[in-house]
């Protein structure tokens, strides 16, 4: 890889190698875009089979940082660390400190939190060292687990592509087949089932789907059978990739609204499903309520703003179906576009020089 040729091409600003021979340290920071603020950005440890694959997957990884922190209309740039080793036997104190040392030295461009392989308690070690660190323990004024707050968030946004397919958002009497539940598809089951859904659910830990079935009244189908189940809308809560070629053939829904992150397998099956007439609500625009919520500990975490904001998904779906026809593109294009034009727009109106420009984290008083 060309590394300045790659960075060039998609606006990068910084790619920073953090090394500490004693405690083993090994790690990748990397900034793509701080128009809207600082950084923000899971830490990620990972057993990468070459250190070039590490640094790809910093890359991607903040640059998606960058579109979901700008379509939620939040005021952050976007960031992502990934930390060369096995979390199961490399994770150390000294570790940790030393990469949150490292955090610290960019005085505030790039605040790191919970990823793959990354715990509240590795959080709380880095938090020795540094302060841009979220998704701590609660006793440090950390929101706690955000999984209910991710879910409450798709089931907004799930609203809003339904209100797009059959002009009424309410969901009473559709039928749903959700694929995984997880934590936050557990809690966007509740919610579909308050509103009087019927539920068709899967997942390859059968206790999750008995739990499902249990509390939620669910039909539960093996995973293979959950893509051409009778229904309203689909909603991909697990892997990555489940729209593709093999997939969309089978889907009898109008709907594709879930939780799960990259849910097309390639570009292609985004503009398929827009062909076809499927009303696809871009994962990154729906699933972002957990980076809302980590997101207002910057503040000074307050439960209830932060739900607000997360309502906000409602409408940033609304808005993608807007420019989708606007400009008679596929969805998930759109959802680019609205991150682009927000980016744009501010970039251009933060022309004029400030001495002391106002910082997120100087804030929560």
């Amino acid at each position: 890889m060309k590394l300045f040729e790659y960075m060039e091409k998609y606006d990068y600003e910084e790619l920073l190698f953090c090394q500490d021979k004693v405690s083993g340290l090994k790690a990748i920071i990397c900034i793509h875009d701080t128009t809207l603020g600082p950084a923000l950005g899971g830490c990620r440890m990972w057993t990468y089979d070459s250190e070039e694959e590490a640094i790809e997957d910093a890359l991607r990884l903040a640059r998606g940082m960058t579109y979901k922190a700008a379509a939620a209309g939040l005021n952050l740039g976007g960031g992502k660390s990934v930390i060369i080793g096995d979390p199961r036997k490399d994770k150390s104190e000294a570790l940790f400190r030393s990469f949150g040392r490292f955090v610290q030295g960019l005085n505030g461009r790039y605040i790191t939190a919970e990823d793959v392989g990354t715990t509240v308690e590795d959080m709380d070690i880095i938090h020795e060292e540094t302060d841009y660190v979220t998704g701590i323990s609660p006793a440090f004024g950390s929101s706690g687990n955000p999984s209910p707050v991710t879910a409450y968030g798709v089931y907004k946004g799930m609203k809003a592509t339904a209100k797009q397919a059959w002009g009424d958002d309410s969901l009473e009497g559709k039928t749903i087949a959700v694929q995984g539940v997880g934590n936050v598809a557990y809690n966007l089951c509740r919610y579909l089932h308050e509103e009087g859904a019927r539920l068709i659910v899967t997942d390859i830990n059968k206790e999750a789907v008995r739990r499902a079935v249990e509390a939620f009244g669910a039909e539960a189908v093996d995973p293979d059978d959950i893509y051409s189940v009778e229904c309203d809308i689909f909603a991909p809560c697990a892997l990555g990739g489940v729209i593709n070629d093999e997939t969309i053939p089978k889907l009898k829904a109008r709907v594709i609204a879930g939780a799960a992150n990259n849910v097309l397998r390639e570009e292609r099956h985004g503009d398929l499903l827009h062909e076809m007439g499927f009303y696809y609500a871009p994962d990154y625009v729906i699933n972002a309520g957990g980076l809302i919520n980590v997101a207002d500990e910057l503040l000074g975490y307050n439960r209830d703003r932060a739900m607000k904001k997360v309502e906000t998904i409602y409408d940033n779906v609304e808005k993608v179906f807007e420019i989708s026809r606007r400009d008679n593109i596929p969805t998930y294009r759109a959802a680019d576009r609205m991150a682009e034009e927000r980016i744009q727009a501010i970039k251009n109106a933060r022309s004029t020089f400030l001495q002391n420009p106002k910082n997120i984290l100087n804030m929560k008083g």
